[in-house]
């Protein structure tokens, strides 16, 4: 409980009239104090009048939402609701929510929407209930807290919606077969010679054989390895888009490795910062993904320096054989970013690899948007200086044998998917 300004500006007035009936009271004290007597029993029969219990409230919702997702929750009220209630909120670092909400009188219940920032069990909130008594002179502010953990998981809603299964099914099967099926170098099967096709594609010594003209098929070979390396040091913290820079990296692993799963490949994991930090060693996708969302899920945010140095010549001796390797990180500049070039040039000469950064939008709109002072001018010329580093560092990798991905965070997976399913369409890895 507080008391209000106008609680303040009555004692104020009352200070006033102390003031101007001091000469008249002849040193007597019963007169002087009638102002502050009439405050003091406004003040106690507004209390009387306005005590009332603290409401109570329950949440109801989910208990799990994806890193950028927005969830509708209810906060139901078990007493009732005093005129005038508002709620503010405290937000932890991984949720995100309205900063107070006005509750009409009488409501059952006020929905709030939550979205999820950043990884981890996060306890809902703190909330500060603020109502004002009956006479306006105070304001009632209890806390609530709800017990309540919210977990706040990858976002994997391109796998569960089945964009990933039909974009996998479309380029095996599909409208891209001429690639995964018939210029592979795996046998399918054999069939019946159709007229008008590739003389390339026939049997001549079954068909010698049966007495029939018959094509041989193959399709794309399978069982590859796919390698998610996430740099998980200090600069993948960043934020970008509402989220930190290893969240939007971490999604769109996972969409990839689904990717890999749904294409009958292998996948494992490897993370680093200052020194490796976790490897998986490539398995069948199906049985691999649940085991790599709960590895990702549970990845701290760190504050190391990341070393490519000794993370990338780890996991070069840790492949026995070529795969594809998606390398998941960021630099400052050309200076910084000169061991991990030299790195990923040495693993690119027996492994394909792809190197992801992201692309920070506010940078780009630096350098777009039209000067008109000093200040920005300056700005623009730092931001320019930034993309043209990132671009010759990426010019390097090109020249090195790295493919290599700088796109903005909400068009990061589904580039990622579509390059791997093209990779995997032609044989490249």
């Amino acid at each position: 409980m507080r008391p209000t300004v106008r609680l303040l500006w009555l004692a104020l007035t009352a200070l006033v009239i102390t003031g101007l009936m001091l000469p008249a009271s002849n040193g007597g004290s019963a007169m002087l104090a009638l102002p502050w007597t009439g405050i003091a029993l406004m003040a106690l029969a507004d209390l009387i009048l306005s005590f009332q219990a603290r409401p109570r409230l329950l949440l109801e919702g989910p208990r799990q939402l994806f890193c950028s997702e927005s969830r509708a929750y209810t906060l139901w009220f078990k007493r009732p609701v005093p005129a005038g209630l508002v709620l503010r909120f405290d937000w932890p670092d991984g949720l995100s929510g309205p900063a107070e909400l006005s509750v009409d009188s009488g409501s059952e219940a006020v929905e709030v929407e939550v979205t999820g920032a950043a990884r981890g069990d996060w306890a809902f909130s703190d909330i500060w209930m603020s109502w004002p008594s009956r006479f306006g002179l105070f304001d009632f502010v209890p806390r609530a807290k709800i017990s309540e953990t919210l977990a706040v998981m990858p976002d994997i809603r391109p796998v569960l919606n089945g964009e990933i299964d039909l974009a996998v099914r479309t380029s095996l099967m599909g409208q891209k077969s001429t690639f995964a099926e018939g210029e592979g170098s795996e046998f399918h099967q054999l069939r019946e010679y159709v007229p008008g096709e590739s003389l390339r594609r026939i049997d001549w010594k079954r068909s010698a054989r049966q007495r029939r003209m018959l094509s041989k098929e193959t399709r794309a070979e399978r069982n590859h390895s796919v390698i998610i390396a996430l740099d998980t040091g200090y600069l993948m913290r960043e934020q970008i888009s509402g989220l930190p820079k290893i969240d939007h990296c971490t999604n769109a692993g996972l969409a990839t490795a689904w990717a890999a799963a749904a294409g009958g490949d292998q996948v494992g994991l490897f993370t680093y910062d200052s020194r490796p930090r976790i490897w998986l060693p490539p398995e069948p996708g199906r049985r691999a993904f649940p085991k790599l969302r709960r590895t990702l899920a549970s990845l701290a945010y760190e504050s190391r320096e990341s070393n490519h140095t000794l993370a990338l010549a780890t996991l070069k001796a840790q492949l026995k054989r070529r795969s594809l390797v998606i390398v998941f990180s960021d630099f400052v500049d050309t200076t910084t970013a000169e061991l991990m070039v030299e790195q990923a040039g040495h693993m690119a000469r027996e492994h394909l690899v792809i190197f992801v950064a992201l692309r920070d939008p506010d940078t780009d709109a630096l350098v777009r948007n039209p000067v008109t002072s000093i200040e920005q001018a300056a700005t623009s010329v730092a931001a320019a200086d930034l993309v043209r580093e990132r671009r010759i560092v990426f010019e390097r990798l090109s020249r090195l044998g790295v493919l290599c991905l700088d796109v903005e965070p909400g068009r990061l997976t589904p580039k990622l998917v579509s390059t791997y399913l093209d990779l995997k369409a032609r044989e490249a890895a």
